[in-house]
């Protein structure tokens, strides 16, 4: 019975979204922060697309507004697991290998929550571990959210599915000045 109970409660805790958690990236800044309870937790250098802004299939932009993470991916795997098509491929690539850009580490695959970047779960848009990691701090990516693998570790094991995050256009505003 035990059993059934603890199995029962964890299944419970796994279909809740997080709503204590919210991130909010800067495409001006090249930054993201993040919020638990709308209290600023700490702040990640990230990469957003170096094409445009944008939810058009095939732009390579990053979409605007808000939007949510919908699926984690990457539990278990070691710092710098390479993914192809969201499946740990066995290699591992070390941050700022040469002639390397692939996703690594942790993919946190997001939902858009709005009319206009409702196609960014079928585009592919998400916050991940690049091995470009010299780029970060300016726009080099094909429409995801990059951060270094530390980061990416650190912040997948804090947040949750049902996560918000907004995408600004903009810099990040003072926390009492968040978008609804």
């Amino acid at each position: 019975m035990k059993h059934i109970l603890a199995f029962s409660f964890a299944l419970l805790l796994t279909n809740c979204a997080d709503n204590k958690h919210r991130l909010v990236v800067s495409v001006a800044q090249q930054r993201m922060a993040l919020f638990d309870e709308g209290k600023f937790v700490t702040m990640f250098p990230v990469s957003t697309s170096k094409f445009c802004l944008s939810n058009t299939p095939g732009s390579y932009g990053t979409p605007l507004g808000r939007l949510e993470v919908a699926k984690k991916i990457g539990d278990g795997q070691p710092a710098g697991m390479k993914f192809t098509s969201r499946q740990p491929t066995g290699e591992i690539v070390q941050p700022n290998s040469p002639g390397r850009d692939p996703i690594v580490t942790r993919i946190l695959w997001l939902r858009g929550k709005e009319s206009w970047n409702a196609n960014s779960y079928d585009r592919d848009i998400y916050i991940h571990g690049t091995a470009e990691e010299y780029k970060l701090g300016q726009r080099a990516s094909y429409g995801c959210v990059r951060m270094a693998s530390t980061h990416v570790l650190w912040l997948y094991d804090r947040i949750g599915t049902g996560a918000r995050v907004d995408i600004l256009p903009g810099p990040l505003p003072p926390p009492d000045q968040l978008p609804p």
